[in-house]
């Protein structure tokens, strides 16, 4: 693991390097110095460590901790993941008037709070009932968030770059996924395992708390977004360049 790890860390070096230097880069490096942009980035790169972590362990939470046949487990996971469907539209609606950044914010609150409710929860045992709420709860968090990081980072860049800016976007959500996997596998794995019930909960708990920890850093980087006032403030101002240091709006 520690050789790939090192390589990985080579090249991404390499390609900041070239990026830096390329007359027309695929990703161009002054972005990140735009506080909309960079925000965006870092709410989707946490929103989806906690995420996808989560859902890795919560799917067996049902199966190994609980007992259910998978299809058992999926249906009963739906009061989670389907909130996406009912929540987002309406979020996205909203932004528009409001702004992207409120929703960021509330999203990640309430995704950690749900996932810190559900290792507070989780026992040996415990009813499905007793999982709804925080089930609940973190999924209209995170389907708060969804189109509205999606919406901030397009929004944060010339129209002719909305493209470069959703793959940056995408790119970070699939790296925050890798990394909950890894990063909430081996606090499992300290923890607990899968020779019993007892144990499987053991490691079950400190992963999730974990979970709600990074949703909650990625709150700290929402509440760092810029408002949509400031953000019409700067537009009406449309400074003729970017500074050279510094974040701008």
């Amino acid at each position: 693991m520690i050789g790939p790890l090192i390589a990985g860390g080579v090249v991404m070096a390499g390609f900041l390097a070239w990026e830096r230097r390329a007359r027309f880069p695929m990703l161009p490096l002054s972005y990140f110095r735009r506080r909309a942009f960079s925000t965006a980035n870092g709410v989707v790169f946490f929103q989806f460590v906690s995420l996808l972590g989560s859902l890795f362990f919560i799917t067996q939470l049902f199966q190994i901790g609980l007992g259910y046949s998978p299809l058992a487990a999926g249906l009963r996971i739906l009061v989670w993941m389907a909130t996406p469907m009912l929540v987002a539209p309406v979020a996205g609606a909203l932004a528009d008037r409001i702004g992207n950044q409120p929703f960021m914010l509330s999203g990640l609150v309430l995704q950690a709070s749900g996932l810190a409710w559900l290792a507070a929860a989780a026992r040996p045992g415990v009813g499905y009932g007793t999982l709804v709420p925080p089930l609940i709860a973190a999924g209209v968090g995170i389907s708060m968030c969804f189109p509205t990081v999606a919406n901030a980072v397009t929004s944060s860049v010339p129209v002719h770059d909305v493209g470069v800016a959703a793959g940056t976007n995408n790119a970070l959500n699939a790296l925050g996924g890798v990394f909950g996997v890894a990063i909430l596998g081996a606090v499992f794995a300290a923890h607990g395992g899968y020779g019993s019930t007892a144990s499987f909960f053991a490691g079950f708990r400190p992963a999730e708390w974990v979970a709600a920890g990074v949703a909650g850093v990625g709150a700290i980087a929402a509440a760092l977004a810029p408002s949509k006032r400031r953000l019409v403030m700067a537009a009406r101002a449309a400074p003729a360049a970017e500074p050279a240091t510094g974040w701008s709006t």
